[in-house]
C-alpha cells in the first residue's frame, strides 16, 4: 500500500510514528512538506527528517488567491508516486479542495482515497459558530493579542462554511479527540467515516529511555517539590501562569522549583517575569531537549508535570516517565490522558490561584505523587501508546481501501 501524507511540517515525534508504521506494516510512505518553514507551522516547532524510513519530498509553498498556503507541483508529485491513499492535514490545505474544484477533480482522477487529518481544535460545532467564536474556547497561539471583532467573526464563519462544504469530500477523517464525532459530524460527515486515534509519541522509545534513566546518576539535586513543563515557549502554553503559581506556593514550599524545557519567542519575557517575581533561582530554563533519555532525566527527577495552557503530546511524554499531570483546557487530547483524582488534576482555565491549589494537593502528599505517577504509566502501557496509534491508522487505511 502506498500512502502520502501532506503536512505543513514534519515534527520529530511524527517522524517516529511514520517510521513505526513503515516498520510494522510494510506500507510505502511519502511525506510532502514545505521546502521552507511552513506558513501554517507554529513558532519553534522542532522538525526532523534524519533517519526517516520513508520518502520526504519538500515542495515550495505559495499563497493561494484566498490568502492561505498551498503547494506548488503537488499534483505532479502525487502522479509520480501513485498513492493508494492521500492524507491531508485539514487546516489549511483542505480549503483548496473547495476553493479550487478543478484541483479536487484532478486529485480524484488519480484514484487515491482521500483522508482528512486534524485534532480538530478551534472548530465550532456547525450551527454554534458565533457562540464558539466569542467564547474563551476560541484561541490563537498568541491569544493574548487576539482581539475578537465582528470582522474576525465573519471570517471565522466563512471558514466554518467552507468546512461545511469540504469536510464531506473526504473518504475518512482521522481525529485526536472523542468530540470529533459531534464536531466533524455537524459538518455533514457520517459517523462511520470519523476515526478517533489518540495522538502519541514513540512510547516504545520513551519507555525504554525510562529504564535507562533509572540507572543514570542524577543531573539535578534531589527536590520533592520540583515541577516541570515541556513545550514551545509561546503565549498559549501559559508558562507565565505556572510561574505565578510557583510564587504563590513558595511560602509553603521554600524549595519549590520549576524546570522549563523548551524554547520559543516567549523565553526572554518569561525570564524577566521570573526575575521580577524573585524566582530567578527557582525557575530553571534548560532550553529545548529532544533526546529521549536527556528529556527523561529532567522528567524523572521532577515531582509533577504541569501544563498551564495549550499542549498535548508533552502530557504523553511525562506519563511515560510516571509523572502525575496537572493541566487545564488544552487541545482536547488531555481528556483521554488525565483522569481527575486518578493520575492528575484539572485547574480552572487561566486561574493561577486554582493552579496553586491543585499543585498543593500533590506537593503536600508524596505518596499521592507516586501513586498518580504509577497510574499515568499504566495508562500509557495499557491504553494510549504508539502501538494503539499504529493500529488506528491501519484500521482507517483498510476502511477506505475496502470501500
Amino acid at each position: 500500500m502506498r500512502v502520502c501524507f501532506v503536512m505543513p511540517a514534519l515534527p520529530h515525534y511524527f517522524k517516529l510514528i511514520l517510521n513505526k508504521i513503515v516498520a510494522g506494516t510494510g506500507y510505502e510512505i511519502l511525506m510532502i512538506k514545505p521546502a521552507q518553514k511552513g506558513k501554517a507551522t507554529g513558532a519553534a516547532v522542532k522538525e526532523e527528517t534524519d533517519n526517516a524510513l520513508f520518502r520526504v519530498v519538500e515542495l515550495e509553498e505559495y499563497r493561494a488567491w484566498y490568502g492561505k498556503p498551498f503547494f506548488k507541483d503537488l499534483l505532479p508529485t502525487l502522479k509520480a508516486f501513485r498513492p493508494d491513499i492521500v492524507v491531508i492535514t485539514t487546516w489549511p490545505y483542505f480549503l483548496y479542495l473547495t476553493l479550487n474544484p478543478f484541483f479536487y477533480w484532478r486529485l480524484r482522477g488519480l484514484g487515491a482515497k482521500l483522508i482528512a487529518r486534524d485534532i480538530p481544535f478551534n472548530y465550532a460545532i456547525w450551527g454554534r459558530v458565533k457562540e464558539f467564536y466569542f467564547s474563551p474556547q476560541f484561541l490563537s497561539e498568541n491569544f493574548q493579542d487576539s482581539n475578537k471583532t465582528w470582522i474576525g467573526y465573519i471570517l471565522f464563519w466563512i471558514a466554518s462554511l467552507l468546512r461545511r462544504l469540504n469536510l464531506p469530500l473526504a473518504d475518512a477523517h482521522i481525529n485526536y479527540i472523542d468530540e470529533a464525532h459531534e464536531i466533524i459530524g455537524s459538518y455533514g460527515v457520517p459517523s462511520e467515516k470519523i476515526f478517533v486515534i489518540s495522538n502519541s509519541p514513540d512510547t516504545d522509545e520513551l519507555l525504554a529511555a525510562f529504564e535507562t534513566v533509572k540507572k543514570r546518576p542524577s543531573i539535578l539535586p534531589t527536590n520533592p517539590h520540583r515541577l516541570i513543563h515541556v513545550g514551545r515557549l509561546v503565549q498559549w502554553k501559559r508558562v507565565d501562569l505556572i510561574i505565578e503559581a510557583v510564587k504563590k506556593l513558595q511560602p509553603t514550599y521554600p524549595d519549590i522549583e520549576l524546570v522549563v524545557v523548551g524554547f520559543g519567542p516567549e523565553l526572554e519575557k518569561l525570564k524577566i517575569q521570573a526575575a521580577e517575581a524573585g524566582l530567578a533561582e527557582a525557575v530553571r530554563f534548560v532550553g529545548g531537549v529532544y533526546n529521549s533519555v536527556d528529556l527523561g532525566q529532567y522528567l524523572h527527577e521532577s515531582a509533577v508535570y504541569v501544563l498551564g495552557g495549550m499542549g498535548g503530546l508533552s502530557i504523553n511524554d511525562a506519563m511515560c516517565f510516571a509523572k502525575p499531570v496537572v493541566c487545564s483546557v488544552a487541545d482536547g487530547t488531555e481528556k483521554r490522558l488525565v483522569r481527575e483524582g486518578t493520575n492528575g488534576y484539572y485547574f480552572s482555565n487561566g486561574n493561577a490561584a486554582d493552579l496553586a491549589r491543585v499543585l498543593d494537593l500533590l506537593l503536600a502528599n508524596p505518596e499521592r505523587v507516586r501513586a498518580f505517577g504509577q497510574r499515568s504509566l499504566e495508562i500509557i502501557k495499557e491504553e494510549i501508546n504508539i502501538q494503539t496509534v499504529i493500529e488506528g491508522y491501519r484500521n482507517v487505511f483498510e476502511f477506505v481501501t475496502k470501500k
